[in-house]
C-alpha cells in the first residue's frame, strides 16, 4: 500500500513565467537606468565646468596675475601656492571626472608676476570619455562663466569664438 503526500512547491511553467516577467522588466529597466547614469555624468560635468570657472577667477584674485596657465595650477598643493593653488580637488586636476574628460588651455597675453603665470583668456572643455555611453553632449565655458554645449558630444572647441558659437546651457 503505497501513500500518497502532495508534494509544495512550483512547477516548472509557474517558475519559468516568474523568471520570464522577471527578464521583461529588466529589458525596460536597464535602458532608462543607462540613459539616468550618462545624465547624471553631464551634470556632474557642467558642475566641475563651473567649479573651474570659480577657481580660475580666485586664483586670478589671489596671485593677480590673470587667470591660469593650466588645469594643474589650480589642483591641490601644500602651502598654496599659484603653481598649485588648492582649489579644485586632485581628480578634477587631473582632468578625468565622472565619465568626462577635462581640458583647460590658457589664451591671450601672458603676464607674470612673483613666479606665477597667467593669461587673459581660457577655454575649459568636457568631453565624454566614450560618446554615448558616459555622456551625449560636450561642454565648454569660457572666462564669461557662460557654459555652452555641442548636442553631437563631439570634441569640444579650443578657441573662445569657437566656444561661444555653441548654444548656451538653459
Amino acid at each position: 500500500m503505497r501513500i500518497r503526500t502532495k508534494q509544495k512547491g512550483f512547477s516548472l511553467i509557474e517558475l519559468l513565467i516568474v523568471v520570464a516577467i522577471i527578464l521583461i522588466i529588466a529589458a525596460i529597466a536597464i535602458p532608462n537606468l543607462l540613459r539616468a547614469k550618462m545624465a547624471a555624468n553631464e551634470a556632474s560635468a557642467v558642475g566641475s565646468l563651473r567649479t573651474i570657472n570659480t577657481a580660475a577667477v580666485a586664483y586670478s584674485a589671489t596671485y593677480d596675475v590673470g587667470f591660469p596657465a593650466n588645469l594643474a595650477n589650480l589642483g591641490p598643493g601644500s602651502p598654496a601656492v599659484c603653481a598649485t593653488a588648492d582649489l579644485i580637488d586632485s581628480v578634477l586636476a587631473a582632468g578625468t571626472k565622472s565619465g568626462y574628460k577635462f581640458t583647460y588651455t590658457a589664451l591671450g597675453v601672458t603676464t607674470t608676476a612673483a613666479g606665477c603665470t597667467g593669461d587673459s583668456q581660457f577655454v575649459t572643455n568636457a568631453v565624454p570619455v566614450s560618446l554615448g555611453s558616459t555622456g551625449q553632449r560636450s561642454f565648454c565655458s569660457t572666462e564669461s562663466g557662460v557654459i555652452r554645449f555641442d548636442p553631437t558630444g563631439a570634441a569640444a572647441p579650443v578657441t573662445e569664438g569657437t566656444c561661444i558659437a555653441l548654444a548656451p546651457l538653459q
